[in-house]
């Protein structure tokens, strides 16, 4: 039975307060029962003390009963006698009580228990997966059935590493650290913005079975290679080259310490084998989905020839507690007590892996880190520049091998590698053909390796809390191959950034943008909810602020993967309903789950009118922020309404809207699914009336959201009481506290930016509609969003322009430029200038336009940086934010392949 929302809240509401309430109540009825049971023993027991009584039944009866001799008082007796009986035939108000009380304590007690059930299975919800079979398979992503990508650089949080795609894999990595460069040891490992490289990121990616990575340090480069060689059972063989070069003018080469690891998780066995000394020369192991296999550290050489490079040799067999320490284990290894004697005679000392002693389980315990130990061996290679290392991971159940991946027979398979790389990309791509430089040709392979090495596989579970839970659940256990929007600051998925993600990653291998599809709606909840930001274990929690770890499931996000999905069916002949049939079986599979989540964004982010919807989740906290943030819109500081309300109406929302039920519709038809749900609210919210009835501003002459708004608010210190003698340095800081100095009124909120193009951008807006040309007119106004760059995220002449949100908030979606909004903004210039209309001249002249500012700004800043960026400058055009951020930014690749 499905009751009212409002029936739920006040059943479930406070049950502690309903449970005392329950108590109560029982008890006075009780008591009440008690009460007048004992009237009524008394009552009995009265009549038992006086023997037994006789009752006439008739006026007959009466008069025998009656004594002779005394008729003159017989009619007043009996009219007594009578007066009594009808009397006694009256309603018992004691029983009727007592029963009304028992009923009432009978419901109470059903009432009571459903209520319990109720809470218990609303709680139980949002940890209860979608019943529909997995779109991925268990086994899935195993060797046997996809052994070319089992093996993969699938840890894009670390500089280089690499793992299997499975739950407890054996991982492999590397980190490094420069010597006698003084007191500060810099062990390079996780990707650190802190760390301030000049540049890293990679060249060639082809997403499956090679790589090459550039990694320029202060006064040196690394650059890290692998090929993958399939073979055998259990994914095949892989190796790895890394050369080091100077890159200073200084005379003396630096010292470098390689340290390359391996280090099981949870499962699995390793054993070190030593040669000459204390040289590690191979390791060993065996793993449930690896079987028997071996890792072989070859020895440096001077580059491009075999001649063996002196070096120094250390190692390290531990244990660790988890993937996320194994930093923490190598620097509290760290000793200074190694000599190193370089071929001239000069001996210095250096620095080393050495010796670890674990924690204690009683030591785990009393930190809250009790975990299972895994075995980590680490071997130390101390070479001067230039030189070369190669590392073979080798198969045991790859029984036919030929030769080792190594030497030339690697430099062969390098050069085949890049060769078929090259010419795929200008396939797919075509950007020689359109007339772009060599430089920036090299410029967007590396934006879509970057994007295609950033593909990370995870594992476990999140955090997540509903309003029916007292407390945050655990998710259930789960996995997730996804690219991540950057290496080094947001190495995890996230679920409006995967949309944007799989435009480019579905250009180039269509194959691995339905695996990332599937992993993402396979974590969809029975209600239709996915958590917006995964982060599965302690390596990403490691990374993420605490306010932000816990995922709530009335929080939406954009629902971009619908994009992706738009590609993948944007080819097919929805009339003929002609489709190749593996990409068929898989929308077949995946249909069920899509239809539960338009529906949860259906019901859950309705707004307050028909045909209306509200992002859910904006920051509660009015006092500390000048507009409170809706994180879960994607837009994060985007000046919303000052007040948030119930009454609010969101434009970015109700464009999703039309635009997925528009997309639901193609699909359901393309498979012959019942449609006319999603056909007739996509006909309801394209109607241009509804939309201008909800968003249009005649005053501002531009679509906007709806709320209790004012713009008369700003950030001021509070102030401070201080009480006669109090010492000034124990007083509490004065925070920023927001200050309202007009009353706020539902109105449309007078703020011009991305969120008032997005009846545009989503291509909601029919090409005649004269709305489309009032957005055309400001898109090119300089003191609105028109950059040399792109487009701005917010007007110039916005009292919220650049404004910061809080004291420690910068503005992010306040002025600089975003990628992905440009992207959509450049396509829809492109729709309305090949698409018949009164603008598609104005709009074929933005188009060259913005599409030329965007790229030659990335491209310069890159050239300039060695970094794609998060957002850049409205003002200067200067890269700015995250980095390297080759998420939804290495969308130029699109632009200037002018694929849309």
């Amino acid at each position: 039975m499905k009751l009212p929302t409002c029936v739920l809240d006040i059943l479930l509401g406070n049950l502690n307060h309903e449970h005392n309430c329950f108590l109560d109540f029982c008890t006075l009825h009780i008591r009440s029962y008690t009460k007048y049971k004992k009237q009524v023993l008394k009552g009995i027991m009265g009549r038992q003390r006086h023997g037994r009584r006789i009752v006439p039944n008739s006026s007959k009866d009466v008069g025998d009963f009656i004594p002779h001799g005394k008729e003159d008082k017989k009619k007043e007796f009996t009219n007594s006698i009578l007066h009594r009986k009808e009397k006694k035939k009256k309603p018992d108000i004691a029983k009727i009580f007592i029963n009304i009380s028992i009923g009432l304590c009978i419901f109470s007690l059903i009432w009571f228990f459903y209520a319990m059930y109720m809470r218990s299975y609303l709680a139980k919800r949002i940890i209860t997966l979608h019943p529909s079979p997995k779109i991925i398979d268990e086994n899935g992503t195993s060797a046997a059935v996809c052994p070319e990508r089992f093996w993969g650089s699938y840890r894009p949080q670390v500089y280089f590493g690499m793992k299997t795609r499975s739950p407890r894999s054996i991982v492999t990595g590397m980190m490094w650290l420069r010597q006698f460069g003084g007191l500060d040891i810099s062990l390079r490992h996780n990707c650190e913005q802190g760390d301030h490289l000049p540049s890293y990121g990679w060249l060639m990616h082809d997403g499956t079975s090679f790589g090459i990575q550039e990694i320029r340090d202060v006064d040196f480069t690394l650059t890290t290679e692998f090929v993958k060689r399939a073979g055998g059972d259990n994914g095949g063989d892989w190796t790895w080259r890394i050369t080091a070069k100077q890159q200073s003018t200084s005379p003396q080469a630096p010292v470098i310490s390689l340290l390359f690891y391996v280090a099981a998780d949870g499962q699995g066995s390793l054993q070190p084998h030593i040669e000459e000394k204390n040289r590690l020369g191979s390791v060993t192991g065996s793993s449930e989905e690896l079987g028997q296999f071996k890792l072989t550290f070859r020895k440096p050489s001077a580059g491009g020839n075999t001649i063996e490079k002196f070096a120094s040799y250390n190692h390290l067999t531990t244990v660790s507690l988890g993937l996320d320490k194994l930093t923490e284990v190598v620097k509290n290894s760290l000793s200074g007590r190694f000599v190193y004697s370089s071929p001239s005679g000069e001996k210095r000392h250096y620095i080393a892996v050495d010796s670890y002693k674990p924690p204690s389980p009683q030591q785990q315990k009393q930190r809250g880190e009790e975990r299972k130990e895994s075995d980590f061996v680490v071997h130390q290679v101390t070479v001067q520049t230039p030189f070369q290392i190669e590392v073979l991971f080798e198969s045991a159940s790859f029984k036919e091998r030929p030769n080792q991946l190594a030497g030339e027979v690697l430099t062969e398979e390098l050069e085949k590698k890049k060769s078929a790389f090259d010419e795929k990309f200008e396939k797919i791509f075509g950007l020689q053909k359109k007339g772009h430089t060599p430089s920036q040709i090299k410029f967007s392979k590396a934006a879509l390796s970057n994007m295609l090495g950033g593909l990370g596989y995870f594992n476990g579970q999140s955090a997540v809390q509903s309003k029916f839970n007292e407390y945050p659940l655990l998710y259930p256990e789960g996995p997730l191959f996804t690219a991540v929007p950057s290496r080094s600051f947001f190495p995890r998925g996230f679920l409006w950034d995967e949309g944007f993600h799989q435009l480019l990653v579905n250009k180039w291998d269509p194959d691995i943008t339905q695996e990332s599809i599937g992993h993402w709606l396979d974590l969809m909840n029975v209600e239709g909810w996915i958590p917006r930001e995964q982060i599965l274990d302690d390596e990403a929690r490691s990374k993420v602020p605490a306010e932000f770890i816990i995922q709530r499931n009335e929080n939406a996000n954009p629902p971009t993967l619908f994009l992706a999905l738009q590609k993948l069916i944007g080819s097919s002949d929805l009339e003929s309903k002609q489709i190749d049939k593996k990409t068929k079986d898989f929308l077949k599979r995946l249909f069920p789950r899509l239809q539960t989540w338009f529906e949860w964004y259906n019901t859950t982010q309705l707004g307050p009118v028909a045909n209306s919807y509200r992002w859910r989740g904006r920051d509660k906290d009015t006092d500390l922020f000048l507009n409170p943030k809706t994180l879960t819109s994607g837009l994060d500081d985007y000046p919303r309404a000052s007040h948030p309300s119930q009454d609010e109406r969101h434009v970015d929302l109700y464009c999703w809207m039309t635009l997925i039920s528009r997309i639901m519709t193609d699909l359901a038809k393309l498979l012959g699914e019942p449609y006319e749900i999603y056909e007739r609210t996509y006909m309801s919210l394209s109607d241009s009336s509804v939309l201008e009835e909800h968003h249009w501003s005649e005053q501002l002459k531009a679509f906007a959201d709806y709320g209790n708004h004012t713009q008369s608010v700003i950030l001021q210190r509070e102030k401070v009481y201080i009480p006669p003698g109090q010492p000034r340095h124990q007083l509490p800081t004065a925070r920023l506290v927001r200050s309202v100095r007009k009353a706020p009124k539902l109105q449309y909120v007078n703020a011009f930016g991305y969120i008032s193009l997005f009846p545009f951008l989503l291509q909601v807006l029919q090409p005649d509609s004269p709305k489309l040309e009032h957005i055309l007119k400001d898109i090119h106004d300089e003191q609105k969003l028109w950059t040399p760059f792109g487009l701005r995220s917010l007007s110039k002449s916005d009292p919220f322009y650049m404004k910061r949100n809080t004291e420690h908030d910068a503005p992010y979606w306040r002025g600089p430029i975003w990628i992905n909004i440009n992207y959509l903004a450049i396509r829809a210039l492109h729709y309305y200038a090949n698409v018949d209309g009164p603008y598609k001249e104005t709009a074929a002249s933005l188009y060259q336009e913005l599409r030329t500012n965007v790229v030659q700004n990335i491209y310069r800043q890159y050239t300039e940086t060695g970094y794609v960026w998060e957002q850049y400058n409205d003002s200067s055009g200067k890269g700015q934010g995250s980095h390297p951020f080759t998420g939804w930014s290495a969308l130029c690749v699109l632009i200037m392949a002018e694929d849309y």
